[in-house]
């Protein structure tokens, strides 16, 4: 249930969606023994993690993958008690609380482990995913020569426990397939350094959203659904080759709180930058680059839906406030839509995204806390 708040705007979450798009994702895999791990990183993309959490869990998502320990702590002090990785390095020195909290960590050094044995008590085990570097050039281990110093010092010591290897793609959401091919081989081979060492394979997983739904047979036994678990494609280049219609969850709301017509050559907004070309009806809503509601979106042509009609922005965005030119005069109060539908209309995520010149993963993501996430059966406090 969403906390009582006491501004005129928010963001709604609409968890059924979210629930559809892991379950009709889940049909890729009838009949394979591949499971589910929702990835619900950076406060589930800006949604919610405990939220779509607990929905992605109970539409059959089996694991959870978070990019932080802070994150998954989160997540268990909410009392979910599926099994979470985290994606990026903790401290080894906080080692102990991932053995507390029963959270899985990822792994690509040896001298991590080195060190991270100094902070486990005897009778304490942490459980890891090694992750492989198959071409993305950012974590994990690169070479044989790395790999066998780092899987023979986790094989020889009963603080550590082995339960995943992974991957991670660069360019799954692109048409020209020739690196994702070179990565997915690449990880093969290193996989068969496995059984060269007489090491038994954990779980294996490549997978991302685009990976997973596109190209089922390489993900393994995990597969790492994300981006487009919150009803969003992982870029525009594919969306025509996803094999399920998604539903996106992130809808963004606010209300006008002041309409006046101003006469022709009235300046709006900080620097004056925008003058009244006729008389105009002007309209104020709380929204601002504070919230995540970038100064940008004012100057390529943003706009966002009153009524079911577009509305522009007009002059900066402030701080904490916005203006936009109505069409004609309009209640104090009416619901403007900057991301979502309205009538027969909608504003994308894509198109927010495509305004910006950026991806849609960012929009959501850079939506600060102090708007309030309500959640599909919650009503406005």
């Amino acid at each position: 249930m969403t906390r009582r708040f006491y501004r005129d705007t928010w963001a709604e979450i609409d968890l059924h969606a979210i629930a559809t798009n892991v379950r009709e994702v889940s049909k890729l895999y009838d009949n394979k023994n591949v499971r589910i791990m929702a990835v619900v990183k950076a406060n589930g993309y800006g949604h919610g993690a405990i939220e779509v959490a607990r929905t992605a869990l109970s539409a059959g998502a089996t694991h959870l993958a978070v990019a932080l320990l802070d994150e998954a702590i989160e997540l268990r002090e909410a009392e979910i008690t599926e099994p979470i990785l985290v994606l990026g390095r903790i401290r080894p020195e906080d080692v102990a609380i991932a053995v507390e909290f029963n959270v899985m960590v990822t792994v690509f050094q040896l001298e991590w482990l080195i060190e991270a044995k100094k902070h486990l008590h005897a009778d304490e085990c942490i459980h890891l995913h090694v992750k492989l570097d198959t071409g993305m050039g950012r974590i994990g281990v690169r070479s044989k020569e790395e790999a066998a110093s780092l899987f023979r010092f986790i094989q020889a010591d009963e603080s550590f426990a082995l339960n995943g290897i992974y991957t991670h793609f660069a360019t799954a959401d692109e048409q020209d397939l020739s690196y994702l091919n070179e990565q997915h081989t690449r990880f093969v081979e290193m996989l068969g350094w496995l059984k060269e060492w007489g090491i038994k394979k954990p779980l294996i997983h490549s997978g991302n959203s685009a990976a997973g739904m596109r190209f089922p047979e390489k993900a393994f036994d995990l597969f790492r659904l994300g981006i487009s678990m919150y009803g969003l494609t992982p870029s525009p280049e594919i969306t025509d080759d996803l094999p399920v219609s998604l539903k996106q969850a992130f809808s963004l709301k606010s209300r006008l709180v002041q309409v006046k017509e101003m006469p022709a050559g009235e300046a709006i907004s900080y620097g004056a930058t925008y003058r009244t070309k006729q008389r105009e009806w002007i309209g104020t809503i709380p929204i601002g680059y504070a919230d995540g509601w970038l100064r940008y979106h004012s100057t390529n042509g943003g706009a966002v839906l009153v009524n079911g009609q577009r509305a522009p922005f007009v002059g900066r965005i402030c701080m904490d406030q916005c203006m936009i030119r109505l069409p004609g005069p309009v209640e104090v109060g009416t619901v403007v839509t900057l991301i979502g539908a309205d009538g027969d209309d909608e504003i994308t995520m894509d198109e927010v995204a495509a305004r910006l010149g950026t991806i849609n993963y960012e929009i959501p993501c850079v939506i600060s806390s102090r708007v309030p996430r309500i959640y599909s059966n919650d009503k406005l406090l």
